[in-house]
Parts: structure tokens; sequence; C-alpha cells
């Protein structure tokens, strides 16, 4: 039980800052719910947050990033 319980948490203190991420980089905040899954579910989000374009940068200026 104590193992499940570990899981969980673990679970909700990554899932919660990749859920608020996703959305104000402009992506479907479900997106940080694929990081459940073990080893492969971290590097996909990893590679969309670091490749993909962030929709809500396409209406700002072209200075900065």
């Amino acid at each position: 039980m104590g193992h499940i319980a570990g899981s969980l948490i673990v679970a909700v203190l990554v899932v919660v800052p990749l859920w608020r991420i996703c959305g104000r980089a402009g992506f479907n905040p479900a997106l940080s719910l694929v990081v459940v899954i073990p080893w492969l579910g971290f590097l996909i989000v990893a590679a969309v947050l670091g490749f993909a374009q962030w929709p809500s940068l396409k209406n700002r200026s072209s200075g900065g990033l």
C-alpha cells in the first residue's frame, strides 16, 4: 500500500506543474497526463515542449525568443 501511495504523490507532484506549464504554453493541459506512462511519457512531453512551436508565442512579435 505504501508503494502505491508514494507513486500517487510523485505523480501529483509532477503532473500538476506540467499541467500549468502546458496550459501557459498554449497546449492542451491534458498533455501532462502522458507523463504518467513510465519513462516514455516523460520523454514524449519533454520532446513536445522542447521542439514544438508553442501556440501561445504565435501571437507575439518575433522579438525575444
